[in-house]
């Protein structure tokens, strides 16, 4: 990845070229050896390609991420936070990103949720000074009481999301990914998750939204883009784009359902 500092005018810009990631399928995990016996000689697997070839422009506004499981959303997300390198094709960011992906990807368990939420902040640049003076901001967000100081092997999973959300956003990100993370919680916490994207979108921040909430798309969203396969199929207004995706849904829907019918019944 290539991180770029720039006038103000372009650093919450995000760029993908050609952007490709190919998994290595193994039978059996002897294949694996072989193949390293053989010096590459011979291939004993099969590729998978989870994202091919995706090129596209985020804008400084909200993005939706749609598309089936499968699709390629999560590798396209961890491969802009970082947490996966492309095998082909080039990402250009501008300024600070930050991602809440899975529940607690980012978390050491036996860690307390502030030694946490200090590490998070050293691994995105940020002095150990700096991130203690936003601490207490992460704890009145998050509302986990005493156990900020407890190890996050003791958190429920909307005590992991709230402090999570709290990290990535109190650190005033210029690029923000979000995986699905509003969908837990109760709908008070769900409020000032949306409260604080909203002044995201004020500032003219990038965010990349994935979900499968079709209101949330159309009350957070300006823009759409849709996967299938780990392709590019649309792109566009949100109003464009959504009713290719509940098509795709519901012709999937139908399979699934005509599939597992028993026959003759």
């Amino acid at each position: 990845m290539t991180n770029h500092d720039t006038t103000s005018a372009t650093r919450y810009h995000l760029e993908v070229q050609g952007l490709s990631k190919r998994y290595n399928i193994y039978n059996r995990p002897t294949d694996r050896l072989k193949e390293i016996l053989c010096r590459d000689k011979y291939s004993f697997h099969k590729e998978y390609w989870a994202l091919k070839d995706f090129s596209y422009k985020f804008k400084p506004h909200t993005t939706a991420l749609l598309g089936p499981n499968g699709s390629g959303k999560s590798t396209l997300l961890q491969l802009i936070a970082g947490v996966l390198q492309p095998t082909e094709g080039e990402l250009i960011a501008r300024g600070r990103i930050t991602a809440i992906l899975e529940l607690g990807a980012s978390f050491q368990e036996e860690f307390s949720g502030r030694e946490n939420a200090l590490l998070y902040g050293i691994i995105l640049g940020l002095s150990k000074e700096e991130m203690e003076r936003h601490l207490d901001e992460i704890a009145d967000f998050a509302e986990i009481g005493d156990f900020f100081d407890q190890p996050i092997k003791t958190y429920s999973s909307g005590m992991v999301v709230r402090l999570a959300f709290a990290c990535a956003t109190i650190v005033d990100p210029d690029i923000l990914l979000v995986d699905e993370a509003l969908a837990v919680g109760d709908e008070y916490f769900q409020k000032k998750c949306k409260d604080r994207i909203c002044e995201m979108q004020k500032n003219a921040k990038t965010i990349i939204f994935v979900t499968h909430d079709m209101e949330a798309v159309k009350d957070f969203c300006q823009s759409a883009v849709l996967l299938g396969g780990g392709r590019l199929i649309a792109e566009g207004d949100v109003d464009d784009v959504i009713p290719i995706y509940q098509e795709i849904s519901a012709s999937k829907e139908e399979l699934a359902h005509k599939t597992f019918i028993p026959a003759g019944s």
